[in-house]
């Protein structure tokens, strides 16, 4: 379960909840709303190890210099994993070319002290050959997402077909794999049965389900129990 925080009062209901990674992200950002170092470095010094923590870079174009420049400050507060995303160009105009996409990651060199997961987002409609471009640039793991954050999750958006696809791909090929995006705990049980390593939540967490609102302990707890009963059926 990963669980997504924006600060460390947050944190610390995901850590009581025994989540297995704690995410850190500025919800009222759009998807990939990076939060300020020293924010992210404090929750690090919180968790001191005791679980995985990771957080995104940011909403940014795909431009190889930028995306670096910013992985590499997000990687510097001593986070597990830095997570970029995979827009296309002109995403926000309703662009959907990927050939910025493919030079970006190619133009990417690896982190120092941390490891990298590519965000690929299913309303954007990325082809699945995207997997393939992200484990030839060298990152541990990739995850699909939803850019727009609209009330649609990412059944809505992406068949079992297609998800199914999508994890059986990152798998041959070596990568860590998550899904997530606006999911809710009904959600769980089908998207389990495709063996992702974790799913994603923030939405789910919250009061009113509403992703920019405070996480509610009780829907945190509720959602990790579902996962572990998902988890306890499949085996």
């Amino acid at each position: 379960m990963l669980a997504s925080v924006r600060d460390l009062d947050e944190a610390r209901i995901v850590f009581d909840a025994g989540v297995d990674l704690i995410d850190l992200k500025q919800p009222a950002d759009g998807a990939l709303g990076a939060l300020p170092p020293d924010v992210i470095s404090e929750v690090v010094g919180f968790v001191a190890g005791r679980t995985l923590t990771s957080a995104t870079a940011g909403n940014i174009e795909p431009d190889a210099e930028a995306v670096q420049a910013a992985m590499q400050s997000i990687a510097a507060t001593g986070v597990d994993y830095v997570k970029a995303g995979l827009f296309p160009a002109a995403w926000q105009q309703g662009g959907r070319d990927y050939a910025a996409v493919r030079a970006c990651l190619g133009g990417l060199v690896p982190l120092h002290g941390a490891r990298r997961i590519a965000v690929m987002f299913a309303d954007l409609a990325p082809p699945l050959e995207l997997v393939d471009a992200v484990a030839d640039a060298g990152f541990d793991g990739v995850m699909v997402d939803t850019a727009l954050k609209t009330g649609h999750s990412l059944p809505d958006v992406a068949g079992s077909d297609w998800l199914a696809a999508f994890v059986e791909r990152a798998r041959a090929r070596g990568l860590l794999c998550g899904l997530a995006g606006s999911l809710r705990v009904g959600h769980i049980a089908p998207l389990a049965r495709l063996a992702p390593d974790y799913l994603g939540f923030r939405g789910a967490l919250c009061a009113g389900q509403a992703r920019a609102q405070a996480l509610d302990a009780r829907a945190v707890f509720a959602v990790r129990q579902a996962l572990a009963d998902a988890q306890y059926l499949a085996a």
